[in-house]
């Protein structure tokens, strides 16, 4: 039996035209010759307590956003080399691949945290968006420094490609990107500076609309979700300035519960662009009073940083849902609602 879907259900579980839970978290997509891929980690085997990190990425294919056809691990996971950053028990989040103009390859970086939160970077490349990807780098600290959540982004105009990357419970690093793609050229800019977590800003999401830069974050609590931030700047580069939580609505203060992967502007709509979030933990809408008691605990104004938090008893990442909402514009600000289903077809084509 094929399984089909007219609309987008944020936070309920999705499945794929074969009737599987979709394995595609902190992720994005791409759009390919018409065709769009959403990839991510894939979790199928990440139970709590296990030593099953990821099973690879996964990726699947659609022609209008609802329903999705699995195209397999496009990155497999190494498994008969523990020290290989592609083994299941290594800590890999968070694949982003964008495509050379000039290399005809799509290139593929993933961050990947090791003992005593060491966090780097291993690069990848391919000849079409499904594979087979290559390791053209591995354990790369961008800038000598150690690199947590990130973003890749190309100009449409020049083909120049950056990194975002948030310089571990420090601040967020926009850096220029070689030719190629796959190393930093050295030169970079600083933002959003903060003293520790969970001030510190991660999980950056970048695009761009009427000559803006937007970029969207989040703070750093764990699975924990917290309030989103967004930021408009006049190039990539910046200066950003802060335009508060996109998502004013929301009386939890915790982005409806999720945490923003990316955002996709949709190329055959006029102003359709749709925030990608990961619902890491499902059971926190089961005890919304924890849920505030979490938060404010953690943002409360003289936190230093070190109070502990407490942790569910399951983190089950292989069943964490998806938040993908429709952002929204007043003037250069952007807000995100939250809407029980949508569908692609109420945004008007270009």
């Amino acid at each position: 039996m094929k399984f089909s879907e007219d609309v987008i259900r944020p936070g309920r579980p999705w499945l794929d035209t074969s009737g599987n839970r979709i394995q595609a978290h902190g992720g994005s997509v791409i759009a390919v010759d018409g065709v769009f891929y959403w990839y991510g980690e894939n979790k199928e085997f990440t139970v709590n307590g296990g030593s099953i990190w990821h099973w690879g990425v996964r990726c699947y294919s659609s022609t209008d956003l609802h329903n999705w056809e699995d195209r397999g691990l496009i990155i497999p996971p190494v498994e008969d080399d523990a020290d290989s950053p592609l083994h299941p028990s290594q800590y890999l989040d968070r694949p982003h691949i964008i495509y050379n103009e000039q290399t005809k390859k799509f290139v593929c970086w993933v961050k990947v945290m090791t003992k005593g939160s060491v966090q780097r970077s291993t690069v990848l490349v391919a000849d079409s968006i499904l594979g087979p990807y290559e390791i053209v780098r591995t354990w790369l600290r961008p800038l000598s420094m150690n690199a947590g959540d990130f973003d890749l982004v190309v100009d449409p105009h020049d083909g120049k490609a950056y990194c975002y990357f948030e310089r571990v419970h420090s601040e967020m690093i926009v850096a220029d990107l070689t030719d190629d793609y796959t190393d930093v050229t050295g030169y970079y800019s600083t933002h959003f500076p903060q003293p520790q977590p969970p001030f510190v800003r991660e999980a950056p999401s970048h695009f761009r609309r009427g000559g803006k830069h937007y970029l969207i974050t989040s703070g750093t609590t764990g699975y924990y979700p917290n309030p989103s931030e967004v930021a408009v700047a006049p190039s990539y580069h910046g200066p950003y300035s802060i335009l508060g939580d996109p998502h004013p609505s929301d009386e939890s203060h915790t982005s409806f519960h999720a945490q923003i992967s990316s955002v996709f502007k949709h190329p055959g709509k006029k102003d359709l662009y749709i925030a990608l979030g990961d619902r890491w933990l499902p059971g926190y809408l089961d005890d919304s009073s924890r849920a505030v008691t979490e938060f404010t605990k953690h943002f409360a104004p003289g936190n230093d940083g070190d109070k502990p938090m407490d942790e569910f008893a399951m983190v089950d990442t292989a069943i964490a849902d998806y938040v993908w909402l429709p952002l929204r514009f007043e003037g250069e600000k952007a807000f995100i609602d939250w809407r029980d289903e949508w569908s692609v077809d109420e945004f008007e084509d270009m």
